[in-house]
């Protein structure tokens, strides 16, 4: 294989996958609190990361998962595509997962604390205000989407649904 040129690298670290595990009618959230330096500080997200080199979204997400929960995925669904755009930082591309069967026993994750949160309760969350609109989709549709969030200073500006601005 060629090296790859610092565009190919940089295209690779904009593609990351997110998965929401549901069982019981709980998701599995992480609390990220243990790096000090996350965007993600302080917020209640999935599991997921960016693809490595070669990569499917579905081998990113079964490597993912398996890291950071401990889990094997053997049931999921890709709900989604998120376009994430935040101030001057390049476009981040997320491949939004549902999963409801695994294996395995569940492990602590070096970025943050897992928990199963009831799904009534993920909304009082801290979250991202653009997760609280995908959650809803989530919850609200069976058909796949395409949500582009955009943030300025961590404020959400910009939602749009299928090509669709949300107001």
């Amino acid at each position: 294989m060629p090296s790859r040129t610092r565009y190919q690298m940089m295209q690779q670290r904009n593609l990351s996958t997110l998965c929401y595990i549901e069982q019981d009618g709980k998701y599995l959230m992480l609390h990220r609190i243990k790096k000090e330096h996350d965007i993600n500080h302080g917020k209640w997200i999935g599991v997921g990361g960016h693809f490595e080199q070669h990569e499917t979204p579905e081998e990113c997400l079964l490597r993912e998962v398996k890291e950071e929960t401990g889990f094997t995925l053997e049931s999921f669904r890709l709900r989604g595509v998120l376009t994430f755009l935040a101030d001057d930082s390049p476009a981040e591309y997320i491949f939004l997962y549902t999963a409801n069967k695994f294996t395995g026993d569940q492990i602590s994750c070096d970025e943050g604390v897992l928990e199963w949160v009831k799904k009534e309760d993920v909304l009082s969350l801290s979250l991202w205000e653009g997760d609280r609109v995908f959650f809803r989709l989530l919850e609200t549709t069976e058909e796949f989407f395409s949500l582009k969030l955009c943030y300025t200073g961590g404020r959400l500006i910009e939602k749009v649904l299928n090509g669709v601005r949300m107001p």
